[in-house]
């Protein structure tokens, strides 16, 4: 049986909860005016962060300087 894109998605990044983390973080940053990692004439940000998600442009790393906090890395 072939798996929905959030689905995949959850499956690629180890859960629900990162996936929601990893995706507001990138929305966020798109929002504050950073360009998409990719070609697109999409305005939809939460499309966006789920096509450079799927893609491997992004992934959720814990900020290792500030004890255990984590960020987009892009």
């Amino acid at each position: 049986m072939e798996l929905s894109l959030p689905q995949e998605l959850v499956k690629q990044v180890g859960g629900s909860f990162r996936l929601t983390a990893l995706l507001q973080k990138r929305v966020r940053e798109l929002v504050r005016g950073q360009k998409p990692l990719f070609e697109t004439r999409e305005r939809n940000y939460i499309k966006i962060a789920s096509e450079e998600l799927k893609r491997g442009l992004i992934e959720l790393v814990a900020d290792e300087e500030q004890g255990g906090p984590t960020r987009v890395e892009v």
